[in-house]
């Protein structure tokens, strides 16, 4: 049986992430946590995160989660969602300029508005796969998967799914045993629980 911590720090969608995961893996322990402990001895690590990427920051270092989390990251399977990818870079240019945890290579940067492409990015498109990898087994490529989101990746060596919306911009990353995904599995419906499925089964390689 897997434990999986799913990282609460007051930012995420942390009821729905864990409901899916929860349904995908009935007999595996799906923790909301902010314990310590508990991340210490988990199996894999969830971190979500929705909002500016300023306040994200700043919730994870006010509770005193910051490095519990990052040295859990370094040596276990962990999946990060939308902002919880964007922390996971070199920087932001959200908040007037942040840097990231620097654990992925890449900066995130506004998306460009026109008469045709609406800020933030709402809503369903797809995500082509660069490159294979375990958490694509059963999807199809250009599977359509839900977005939230105003800021975005646009290149990184760690790409591992691209999406566009006006232009390209880096949907997925995956790193050793990280996995970034700047799409909600959670939101996407029957392709955002197979998802899941691979991750609780994903040894991190």
């Amino acid at each position: 049986m897997n434990t999986i911590a799913v990282i609460d720090y007051g930012m995420g969608n942390l009821h729905s992430v864990s409901k899916a995961l929860k349904k995908v893996s009935p007999s595996d322990q799906i923790l909301v946590t902010s314990k310590k402990s508990e991340i210490e001895n988990s199996d894999k690590i969830v971190l979500p995160g929705v909002g500016a990427i300023k306040d994200c920051m700043e919730a994870l270092s006010n509770n005193n989660l910051d490095q519990v989390v990052l040295r859990n990251m370094a040596e276990k399977p962990t999946l990060a969602i939308c902002v919880g990818m964007q922390m996971l870079l070199e920087s932001s240019e959200e908040n007037n300029g942040i840097n990231g945890f620097n654990l992925l290579e890449g900066k995130v940067r506004r998306i460009s508005s026109t008469s045709t492409v609406k800020v933030p990015h709402m809503g369903w498109n797809q995500v082509l796969q660069k490159s294979d990898h375990y958490l694509w087994t059963d999807i199809p490529n250009n599977s359509f998967f839900y977005f939230v989101h105003g800021y975005a990746c646009d290149s990184s060596v760690d790409a591992i799914g691209t999406t566009c919306h006006g232009s390209e911009f880096i949907s997925a990353l995956a790193k050793k045993n990280i996995f970034a995904v700047q799409f909600h599995p959670e939101k996407s419906q029957k392709v955002g629980l197979q998802f899941y499925k691979n991750f609780i089964s994903w040894k991190g390689n």
